[in-house]
This record gives C-alpha cells, sequence and structure tokens, in this order.
C-alpha cells in the first residue's frame, strides 16, 4: 500500500463527509479509520466518525467517539446533543436528558431547547425514573 500523505488524509476525510451525507456510513468509517489512525487528535474527524456510528446503528462506538470529542470540546453544543440521542437510542434516558440540557445551555438551539424539555417541564414531564416512550417525545409534543 503506497505512504498515505497529509493531502490524502484531507481528501478522505472529505470523501468522508460525502458519503455520510448519501447515506453510507460505513464507507466513512472505513475512510476515517485510516485518517483518524494517522491524526488521533482530530476532533472533527472524530465526530464525523461518531455520526457514522450512530448511522450506523453502532451505538456504542458512537458513544465513546463521542464522549472523546466531549473530552477536548467539553464546550461542542453539537456533540452533546449527538451523544444524547445516541443514549437515548441505546435505551438510556436519564443520561440522555443531561446531554440533551447541556447542548441547550450551551447553544440555545430550539431543537436542543424541544429535546431538553426546557419550554415544556413542569416538573411531571420527566420523573426521574426513565419512565418515557423513549423516541424523544415523552411530553406528547408529537413535534419530533
Amino acid at each position: 500500500m503506497p505512504e498515505r500523505s497529509p493531502e490524502t488524509h484531507v481528501i478522505d476525510f472529505r470523501a468522508a463527509e460525502q458519503l455520510l451525507a448519501a447515506r453510507d456510513p460505513r464507507g466513512a468509517i472505513r475512510l476515517l479509520d485510516s485518517v483518524i489512525g494517522a491524526h488521533p487528535e482530530n476532533t472533527a474527524a472524530r465526530l464525523l466518525r461518531a455520526r457514522a456510528f450512530f448511522l450506523a446503528a453502532q451505538l456504542r462506538p458512537a458513544e465513546l467517539e463521542f464522549q472523546i470529542v466531549l473530552e477536548r470540546e467539553p464546550d461542542n453544543a453539537f456533540a452533546h446533543f449527538a451523544l444524547a440521542r445516541t443514549l437515548e437510542r441505546a435505551g438510556r434516558p436519564e443520561e440522555a436528558l443531561r446531554h440533551f440540557r447541556l447542548a441547550a445551555a450551551l447553544e440555545p438551539r430550539p431543537e436542543f431547547i424541544e429535546a431538553a424539555r426546557f419550554a415544556r417541564d413542569t416538573g411531571n414531564g420527566s420523573n426521574g425514573n426513565g419512565s418515557g416512550n423513549g423516541n424523544g417525545n415523552e411530553n406528547g409534543t408529537g413535534n419530533e
């Protein structure tokens, strides 16, 4: 195999973005593995790979990758939101809610606020025991 150059890794990263946009997360993961192998400090590549893992329904690898991003960038609202979606999908709503709320606090985008249930949480929307339907729609809003 020919030696990979920094330029090749940039090309692989951009190609992985395109594969993810084309709904080919496994292809994106294959490309990003070599990029991250050569540049483990590259947070953008790790965030993209985490998204690819999520779309490929590889929830544990997605969770680990989002956690690495958040160790490096604890104020990354999108990473908190995406980790929360991952935890929610894995059936861990209490952990998910914490990250939804961190995302909304860091960046009050409407979808972050809605997921955090700040807008409609009156104390009875989440009783802290993990009850709910698990689709991020526990308050019956039907807006997701």
